[in-house]
């Protein structure tokens, strides 16, 4: 059974103030997550972005990575902006090559002790047979990465303690990650965004570079927010966006098992 809240009632619901979006690639976040973010910002949450990618492989012309890279980046920043978002944070991976290895561990530990986020948002670590696209390797890597970051790496402080020796970050503990782009079986949790769908595809649009056919990316994903509004029992025209969400650390979590 999922559950069906706007954002606003879901972040009041798990008293979340802080959160930290994470993509493995420019747009990712607005095509899994943009109305959702655009309705947290709006009941106050502050909300941090961070790309684990540059997205120097994407697009459809020959400019080149470097400037594939600079160009992506903008976009972002200009997506961000319509959700009311003005942190965007980049770690520089290389596009098509990520890895959840120890250095984007750290990179996003770094970035979690930074931020203190009640919830982040992530890819889902978990291949959907059913949507390849959504499942894209580094889609793949950066969920796995970030569920690894989140725990145990963030909240132990014997994890990366350069970190805190180096930099003065220290440990903390997550309680929620919201984990979108997830295979159907691990949907839980629908929120509610209606009348948050132009804001999402505002900020889709933001990114030029990645869309050859704008009225067909248009059309898929006004579809897709009904159809998820549907499935989550919402009546009457509505628009949704699924995720999973998992309680890192709740009032009787203990350490160990």
């Amino acid at each position: 059974m999922q559950t069906l809240l706007t954002p606003a009632d879901l972040a009041a619901r798990h008293g979340w103030r802080t959160a930290l979006a994470v993509g493995a690639h420019p747009d990712d976040l607005d095509f899994g997550a943009a109305a959702t973010l655009a309705g947290l910002t709006a009941a106050g949450v502050r909300v941090v972005q961070c790309i684990v990618t540059d997205g120097d492989a994407g697009g459809f012309d020959s400019e080149g990575p470097e400037a594939m890279t600079a160009r992506r980046h903008a976009e972002q920043r200009a997506a961000a902006a319509v959700l009311g978002i003005d942190q965007v944070r980049f770690l520089g991976e290389r596009d098509g090559f990520l890895e959840p290895n120890h250095r984007v561990q750290k990179a996003l530990v770094r970035v979690m002790r930074q931020v203190r986020p009640d919830v982040v948002l992530s890819l889902h670590p978990e291949r959907d047979w059913e949507r390849m696209q959504r499942s894209h390797p580094d889609h793949l890597a950066c969920g796995e990465a970030v569920v690894r970051a989140a725990y145990p790496a963030v909240e132990n402080p014997y994890a990366f303690p350069e970190l805190l020796r180096d930099e003065g970050l220290e440990a903390f503990r997550i309680r929620h990650l919201l984990l979108y782009a997830a295979p159907r079986a691990r949907v839980d949790t629908a929120v509610d965004v209606t009348g948050l769908e132009e804001a999402k595809i505002r900020a889709l649009d933001a990114h030029l570079s990645q869309h050859p056919d704008v009225e067909g990316m248009r059309s898929f994903v006004r579809r897709q927010m009904r159809d998820e509004f549907a499935l989550a029992g919402g009546r009457g025209d509505g628009s949704a966006e699924s995720f999973h969400l998992v309680e890192v650390n709740g009032a009787d979590t203990i350490a160990g098992f």
